[in-house]
């Protein structure tokens, strides 16, 4: 074999081998994705076969739910054509007590026509009636004039009784008015309880200095003043001493006014 020959069968040869691993590496690759393929359809399978198995246990619980309601139904239909039965036997038995009653009925009523017819007792029935109806007439008439009567007497208790309201009412006003008349008097009382106090506590301070000290007497009559003017309003009927006190003002402030000049 020449070189030439032996090169290109070499060269053949790497071209057999070259396809025959592309031809390998497609079967790989196709192998693969047959793998692929499969898993998927596996895990498909398996899903269809997870949903047929719940479907398959909805499908048991409903056919166990259909057969008992299907045992129930049956079991209304029996208690349905019992009840049905019971209905017509007392619907036989009403029809059969209402026939009775209406033939009772019927004969009562016959035998007490016979009656009234044979005794009468209708014609006295009436005049029963009527006298009983005169005797009711009489009592609601005497019952009117009762209720008149007493009527009249209560207008006349209301006419007192609004008076009275009305003079209560007067003499609740007044009571309001002397209590607050009270009040004012015990307020300007207490005053002058306090400026009484306050006026013999500076007669006694008073007392300590000499008596001729015109400081002390100016100091003294103004006191007096202020005190004795805000205490009582003067007056333009009335006197006034020489301090401003009414002649008519309690006597203990017209001698506290003139003890400086008792002395």
């Amino acid at each position: 074999m020449s070189l030439e020959s032996l090169f290109q069968h070499i060269i053949f040869s790497e071209h057999q081998a070259e396809e025959s691993r592309r031809v390998i590496r497609g079967v790989r690759s196709e192998i693969n994705r047959c793998r692929e393929d499969m898993k998927k359809a596996t895990e498909e399978l398996n899903e269809e076969k997870t949903k047929l198995e719940s479907k398959v246990q909805q499908f048991s619980e409903k056919a166990f739910l259909l057969q008992l309601w299907k045992i129930h139904e049956n079991a209304l239909e029996r208690q349905c054509s019992e009840i049905t039965n019971q209905r017509n036997m007392l619907l036989q038995t009403f029809g059969a007590t209402k026939k009775r009653m209406t033939e009772e009925e019927e004969k009562f009523i016959k035998e007490i026509t016979d009656f009234n017819n044979e005794y009468e007792v209708t014609k006295k029935r009436k005049l029963l009636i009527k006298e009983n109806v005169k005797i009711e007439i009489s009592d609601l008439e005497n019952q009117a004039n009762i209720l008149k009567r007493e009527m009249k007497s209560m207008e006349h208790d209301s006419g007192q009784l609004s008076e009275l309201q009305k003079q209560k009412s007067e003499l609740v006003q007044e009571l309001l008015t002397v209590q607050r008349k009270l009040k004012v008097f015990e307020d300007k009382k207490n005053e002058a309880i306090c400026t009484t106090k306050y006026l013999e506590a500076e007669k006694v301070k008073i007392s300590e200095k000499p008596q001729n000290d015109a400081e002390c007497l100016r100091h003294w009559h103004r006191k007096i003043f202020r005190k004795t003017n805000n205490l009582w309003r003067v007056d333009q009927s009335y006197p006034r001493c020489v301090c401003g006190v009414k002649s008519g003002a309690p006597e203990v402030f017209t001698s506290l006014c003139a003890w400086p000049f008792s002395s």
